[in-house]
Order: structure tokens, then C-alpha cells, then sequence
């Protein structure tokens, strides 16, 4: 196939990283190992500002001159609700016109077309394209596809965010979980550093463990630990990752050995949409959902986080608890979506003036 790009696809990620960038600075948004503690500081400073200036009509205005002669095409063909609200919000307040994919049936695509030249189609009409697709690693195909020289006299060269690809990585979802851990702990002298993180639930194939626990390592003396049935523990990959990376990280099935102990609790659904048989129907993932009791163990300044949505491993009754901060987690989403998409197209400079000229008094 003409645009494959498998010699690239197969490379270690370092040394491909440089394909996401344009004028030293991220372009297109595929992994979560893209972001650097700067970067991570920059958007969540920039997502702060912006909701402050969103507060007034004026502000609000001013959003959305910024890039009101941008649009973006939203490639999502693989469920989602969440995050495809968020960007259509976060692109909103930037002034973008938007237009979507999210149902093939009633595309090109029912007519044999692949999904490359459909992309390739929405590439001439759009400056941006957010993509969420089943397939792994399509999202860094199109990235690598619209850096293609051969595209270059086509003028279709556009900046692509993944907006979850399949089982594997969910950058932005990765990002919202920072900024939530960053506004949580603001109170902390270094916020971040030092928290003890747990992830429970489906670690096998919750794509939103994957990222988030990526960026964590950007961070000093974290500690992860995962808490899942034995059947669903974290791919070698991740585990490798992790060992590289000389995080401190423990695995277990039982909650209670470390609730009062972690900071974060980050419960996650089972993933039975990428069986391939009926392999998680005869797990007893009962163990793993968290009840009030479980909350009324935890310390008082801990979180609880959960990607959503929830199924029965999250008790509705523990919404009212002041730990709770998964609703605040889909807020924060459209703000840090709306300052990567600044940043992306170097408008985050403009925000932090205005700010500056407008609120800092």
C-alpha cells in the first residue's frame, strides 16, 4: 500500500517522536509520551487562563476571534460521547467551525472507500482533524501520511489528535487526568510530585491507565500501584515502560491492603468490548468495584477518579463525596483540549497577554 508506512510504524518510539513535531514544537498529538513536564505546565497554565476569560462575554468574544478562520474536521467512527463533546466545546470557544464523521454507514466509506483516501478527502477541506478509530495505530499512519512529501504540492498537510485509538493510547484523556490531579492538589507545594497513584479495574487494556501512567512518569517519586484481577494485569509493554523509566510500581488484587495509603484512587470499567471471545464474562470483577465503605477508609485528602462511563465498579452514592472528582475530570477535559488546540496552533501566546492585560490586577 502506497501509504502504509510500516518501516516507520515499526521503530521505537524515541526515535520517531520527532515525526509529531513541526518548528520544535508538537504538532500532531499521537502519544502521551510526547509531553514533557514543560509542556504538561504550559497547557494546564493555558487551560487555567481560559477558563478565567471565558467568564465574561468580552472574554468569550475575544476566544473566539482566535481562531475563528481555522476549521476542524471530527474523524470519530469509533463510539464515544465524552470525548467528541469536548472537542466540538473545546473548538467552539476557539471560534473554529467544525464538521464530523461518526457514523461510516452513511459515508464514502459504505461504498468501499478506504479509510486513508477518506482522510485524505477531509484533509483539503479542514485544518485540523481529531480522530477517534478502533484501529491502533491509524491515528499515527494519518500523522505520518499528512507529513508525506509527496502531498506537499496538494497543500493537505494538516495537524491530526487522536482522540483514542483503540486499545492502545488516549493522549487527551491522559492530559484532562493531569490537569484534574494538578487542580486537585493544587494545596500540595509540588502538586504532582511524590502522590501515590492507584489505577484499579481493567490495567490490561484501559487505554486511559496506559497514557495517564506514561505522563505520571514525568513527575518526581511517584508511586503507581495497579490493582486488577490476574487476567487483566498491565501488558508487558507498559511494564517494560515502567522499568526504563525506574518508576516505583506494584501490582496486587486486593484493594484493601493499600486504600488508606493512596492518594488517588482511579477506578476503571471492565473492556469487554475488545474481547475476542467472551473471555471477561467469567471474571468476578466484583472485587474490584468501589463501594462507600471502601471511600470511608480512604484519607481525606485523597481523589477518586474514573475515566468514564462507569457500569456497576463506581457507586452513584459516592458522587456526593467531596473526593469524587470524575465530573470535574469532563470539565477540565474541554479546557485542556481547548489549550492544546491553542498551542498547537500557536495562539497560547495571545491567551496568556490577555490575561495578563485584563485579569491580573
Amino acid at each position: 500500500m502506497p501509504y502504509s508506512y510500516k518501516q516507520i510504524i515499526s521503530l521505537p518510539l524515541r526515535e520517531k517522536l520527532f515525526h509529531f513535531m513541526k518548528n520544535e514544537k508538537i504538532y500532531h498529538v499521537i502519544f502521551a509520551e510526547q509531553f514533557n513536564r514543560d509542556v504538561i505546565d504550559r497547557l494546564c497554565r493555558i487551560a487555567d487562563v481560559l477558563r478565567k476569560i471565558a467568564q465574561t462575554r468580552e472574554g468569550q468574544d475575544f476566544l473566539r476571534s482566535l481562531l475563528a478562520h481555522k476549521s476542524v474536521m471530527l474523524y470519530f467512527t469509533q463510539p464515544s460521547t465524552r470525548t467528541y463533546l469536548s472537542f466540538v466545546r473545546s473548538c467552539q470557544y476557539l471560534g473554529m467551525n467544525y464538521a464530523n464523521v461518526r457514523d461510516p454507514s452513511i459515508s464514502s466509506f459504505s461504498k468501499g472507500e478506504s479509510d486513508i483516501d477518506g482522510v485524505l478527502t477531509f484533509s483539503n477541506y479542514f485544518d485540523l482533524i481529531i480522530m477517534r478509530h478502533h484501529e491502533g495505530g491509524f491515528a499515527e499512519r494519518v500523522a505520518y501520511l499528512m507529513n508525506d512529501s509527496r502531498l506537499k504540492k496538494a497543500n493537505i498537510q494538516v495537524p491530526v489528535i487522536s482522540g483514542g485509538a483503540g486499545p492502545d493510547e488516549h493522549p487527551t484523556q491522559a492530559l484532562l487526568d493531569m490537569y484534574t490531579l494538578c487542580r486537585s492538589f493544587i494545596w500540595r507545594p509540588k502538586k504532582v510530585d511524590g502522590l501515590h497513584i492507584g489505577f484499579m479495574g481493567d490495567v490490561a487494556r484501559g487505554r486511559t491507565v496506559r497514557s495517564l501512567s506514561k505522563l505520571l512518569t514525568r513527575f518526581s517519586n511517584i508511586k503507581i500501584s495497579y490493582i486488577s484481577p490476574q487476567e487483566l494485569k498491565i501488558k508487558e509493554d507498559l511494564r517494560k515502560w515502567l522499568d526504563r523509566q525506574r518508576v516505583d510500581y506494584y501490582e496486587t488484587d486486593n484493594l484493601n491492603e493499600l486504600i488508606k495509603e493512596l492518594d488517588v484512587v482511579y477506578v476503571t470499567r471492565i473492556q469487554d468490548e475488545y474481547d475476542t471471545g467472551n473471555e471477561s464474562s467469567d471474571l468476578d470483577y466484583s472485587k474490584f468495584h468501589l463501594s462507600i465503605d471502601d471511600v470511608q477508609k480512604m484519607k481525606e485528602e485523597a481523589i477518586i477518579m474514573h475515566p468514564l462511563p462507569r457500569r456497576q465498579e463506581l457507586d452513584p452514592n459516592i458522587d456526593f463525596d467531596k473526593r469524587a472528582k470524575y465530573w470535574e475530570q469532563e470539565v477540565n477535559g474541554m479546557w485542556i483540549r481547548a489549550s492544546l488546540v491553542a498551542f498547537i496552533f500557536n495562539v497560547d501566546s495571545n491567551i496568556l497577554d490577555y490575561y495578563t492585560l485584563h485579569h491580573s490586577h
